[in-house]
């Protein structure tokens, strides 16, 4: 693989609730700031096993956005693109768990500094480098990423780049016109389409699994990765089809762990690894992200996976 795996996108701080309980109304211990948001996160653990790799985006001057370049920058990531705006404030996303464990949570994302992502001269120059986009749905409430991302996405894919695609997205959103004809300008130009749940119907007309699967691969997808969180996985390409159970494991914390699960498959399948060991090591890297507290603290490296995997049957 040549060039670098890019993603572009929002950049908060987490702030978590200590107790279960029903959103944000009563005065509540929390713990935090964690360096989160989706693209972060997924970028992150691509640094993490040693995949070259950039992101795009913006945070304030603040210590919130410091947080989340230093562990970037650590991690490996070249951050040479990520604005940092005197005048604005870092995104944040309160959470706090349902006793079902379904989760609230208080969003500060589109008019922070998020909003100011652009295509600066970093940004061109991490867009002319990379030869693969990562793109993810929940970043399209803000119109001046989805412009980035349009720009990036033309760019890359004109000069024979790949594109992945986590859809992971609000539901009203697709209330958005115009958020709307953005994420299906993504999906005709996807190569490896990662949906989770019955995210896998909002491109297709079927309303079968393997129907919809078969619909999307028709239209031009490469390979289709479904993520079923507790239940495992399923990849499909035209000529493969194949299913891994997720690990069992005590779960603290399944924030970020899509995002991990992702990263880790997109890069097995950049480097051409057979699609059942790509499958396996991402669930791997799924299970230990449930397992800790905090969405970017679940990044692992391939030595952690493997240790995980070690002795577990196949």
């Amino acid at each position: 693989m040549q060039g670098t795996v890019l993603t572009i996108g929002e950049i908060v701080v987490e702030i978590m609730a200590t107790t279960p309980g029903h959103g944000f109304r009563e005065a509540i211990e929390l713990l935090g700031p964690f360096p989160s948001g989706a693209p972060a996160i997924f970028i992150d653990q691509m640094a993490k096993l040693g995949v070259p790799c950039a992101m795009v985006g913006a945070v304030g001057d603040d210590d919130f956005g410091r947080v989340n370049i230093d562990r970037l920058r650590r991690d490996g990531v070249d951050v040479s693109a990520i604005a940092v705006h005197p005048d604005a404030t870092t995104g944040s996303a309160f959470v706090r768990y349902r006793p079902d464990g379904q989760r609230d949570f208080v969003f500060n994302i589109k008019h922070s500094a998020n909003g100011r992502s652009g295509l600066t001269d970093a940004a061109r120059v991490a867009i002319a480098r990379a030869t693969h986009l990562h793109v993810v749905g929940s970043s399209f409430s803000t119109p001046a990423i989805v412009e980035t991302v349009m720009a990036a996405m033309a760019d890359i894919k004109a000069r024979g780049g790949t594109v992945s695609f986590d859809p992971n997205v609000r539901a009203e959103l697709f209330g958005d016109p115009e958020v709307s004809r953005a994420l299906a300008s993504v999906m005709q130009q996807t190569n490896l389409f990662l949906p989770s749940g019955d995210e896998l119907y909002l491109f297709a007309d079927q309303r079968d699994e393997t129907a919809a699967i078969s619909e999307l691969l028709s239209r031009g997808v490469t390979a289709v990765v479904l993520k079923r969180g507790a239940k495992g996985a399923r990849y499909v390409d035209a000529a493969t089809d194949i299913s891994a159970p997720a690990f069992t494991v005590d779960e603290i914390d399944p924030t970020g762990a899509g995002d991990i699960f992702g990263a880790t498959f997109v890069a097995g399948w950049l480097t051409e690894l057979p699609p059942t060991e790509t499958l396996r090591r991402a669930n791997a890297a799924g299970a230990i992200a449930v397992g800790r507290k905090g969405p970017m603290e679940g990044t692992s490296t391939s030595d952690e996976i493997a240790r995980f995997l070690a002795g577990r049957p196949n």
